[in-house]
C-alpha cells in the first residue's frame, strides 16, 4: 500500500518525543486505532523511538486491523544495538567508522529492519527510510545498495529517505536525490506555512528526480492546534523550549493573519496548514504532531486526530498560497544542521563541512549556501 494523504506517527502524544502530556500506553494505542477507524492510513515509526518501544505499542495498535488495509512506513539508522548513547545527542549513526566498515551495512541494516518489523508484528514494511543520516547515509553508494538489497528481500516495497532532526540538510538531500533518485521513492522533510524556509529550497529537486515528499512539523510546533496561546506553559522537558522565547506570541499574530482564509474554506488552522502543504510541490503527505498539551482547557488529542482524518479536499487559489507564504517567511531565522561553511571541524553526526561537490549542487539549483543557508537573526 502506498502512503496516504494523512499519516499518524508514533512521535504522537508525547510517549517517545518530549511534545506535551506523555499519553500512558492505553490512550496511546486508542489514540493509533482512532487515526485508523476514522480514515487516516499511514503508519510511521523509527525503531530508535524508545529503543523499540514505539514500534511495539504500534504493533499492538494495528493487530487487528487487516496488513493490507494500511501503509507502514519504518525508519533506521541509529545504532543503539550496539552504539553508546550520547546525551542529547542521541546515538550513533550506523554508519559510524567506529562501530562498522562498509562492507557491514548490509547486515546491519537487514538485522535493523527485521527486528522492528518482529516488534511491529508484520513482515514487511510498505516504505523504509534512511533516518537522520549522517553525510555518509547521505552520499555513499553503500549506503544506498544495502538500502536496494531491502527492497530485493522484499523487507520493503519502497525507500526513502528522512533528515532531521533538527532542521537543513538542503544540500545534502539535494545530493542524494540525484545521487540515488532512481532508489528513492519518498522523503520526509520538516514544512508549515510558518516555517517554509529551508525545506521550500528542495522542492523543485524533489520533482525533477520524483520524489514524493512527507511533510512533518505541519503544526509548527502545535501552534496550528490553536491551544497554545500567549503565556503557554510548556511541561518539564518539552522539546519545544528550544525555539525562541517569543515565538508563541509571534506565531499567534501570524495565526491571527491567516484565521479569515481557514473560515472562508471551512478549515480549522490544522487543515489549513495541511491544505497549504499540499499545495506545494511534490507535496503528498502530511504528518503532524498530535500534542496532547498540559492543562485542562488543551484541546484532548483524539479531536486533533479527528481534525486530521477529516480534512478536507479544497484548493487554495495561487494568491492565498503566496500570502499565507509572505506571512510565515522565515528565511534566516535559526542555525541550520547538515553542510555549512562555519563547520570547520572534523564532521559529526548532524554536521559537516561545506564540500565543493556541495557548492555545485547548490549552483545547479540557484541556492547560494552564504546567502541561503545561513542564520540572520542574530
Amino acid at each position: 500500500m502506498d502512503v496516504t494523504q494523512t499519516a499518524f506517527g508514533t512521535w504522537n502524544g508525547g510517549r517517545f518525543m518530549h511534545f506535551g502530556e506523555p499519553l500512558d500506553e492505553t490512550r496511546w494505542i486508542e489514540s493509533a486505532q482512532r487515526a485508523y477507524q476514522k480514515g487516516i492510513r499511514t503508519f510511521i515509526t523509527a525503531d530508535v523511538y524508545g529503543n523499540g518501544k514505539a514500534d511495539e505499542l504500534l504493533g499492538k495498535a494495528l493487530a487487528g486491523f487487516p496488513r493490507d488495509s494500511y501503509c507502514l512506513v519504518g525508519a533506521v539508522g541509529h545504532d543503539f544495538y550496539s552504539g553508546k548513547r550520547d546525551g542529547s545527542k542521541g546515538f550513533p549513526r550506523f554508519t559510524n567508522p567506529d562501530l562498522r566498515q562498509p562492507s557491514d551495512y548490509l547486515d546491519y541494516l537487514r538485522m535493523a529492519a527485521e527486528k522492528s518489523l518482529t516488534r511491529c508484528g508484520t513482515d514487511h514494511f510498505d516504505l523504509l527510510m534512511l533516518h537522520n543520516p549522517d553525510t555518509i547515509g547521505y552520499s555513499d553508494d553503500r549506503v544506498w545498495t544495502a538500502m536496494q538489497r531491502l527492497v530485493d528481500e522484499s523487507i520493503t516495497s519502497m525507500l526513502g529517505v528522512a533528515p532531521g532532526p533538527a532542521n537543513g540538510f538542503t544540500l545534502d538531500l539535494i545530493q542524494c536525490f540525484e545521487r540515488f533518485g532512481p532508489l528513492i521513492d519518498w522523503a520526509m522533510i520538516i514544512l508549515n506555512p510558518f516555517e517554509p524556509w529551508p525545506g521550500s529550497l528542495l522542492l523543485p529537486a524533489a520533482v525533477q528526480n520524483n520524489i514524493r515528499l512527507i511533510t512533518r512539523v505541519v503544526d509548527y510546533g502545535g501552534l496550528f492546534h490553536d491551544d497554545v496561546k500567549p503565556g503557554h506553559q510548556f511541561g518539564y522537558g518539552d522539546h519545544r523550549t528550544f525555539r525562541p522565547g517569543n515565538w508563541v506570541d509571534a506565531g499567534n499574530q501570524k495565526l491571527d493573519q491567516v484565521r479569515e482564509i481557514a473560515d472562508r474554506h471551512g478549515l480549522t488552522l490544522l487543515q489549513l496548514a495541511c491544505t497549504w502543504n499540499l499545495s506545494q510541490p511534490g507535496v503528498k503527505s502530511v504528518v503532524p504532531t498530535l500534542i496532547q498539551e498540559v492543562g485542562a482547557t488543551a484541546k484532548s488529542i483524539e479531536a486533533k486526530v479527528d481534525e486530521l482524518a477529516s480534512l478536507p479536499s479544497v484548493t487554495l487559489s495561487e494568491s492565498e498560497i503566496e500570502w499565507i507564504g509572505k506571512i510565515g517567511d522565515n528565511r534566516g531565522c535559526m542555525h541550520l544542521k547538515g553542510a555549512s561553511r562555519a563547520h570547520t571541524a572534523p564532521p559529526v553526526a548532524d554536521q559537516w563541512g561545506l564540500t565543493p561537490d556541495l557548492e555545485a549542487v547548490g549552483r545547479r539549483w540557484g541556492i547560494d549556501a552564504d546567502r541561503d543557508l545561513v542564520c540572520t537573526h542574530g
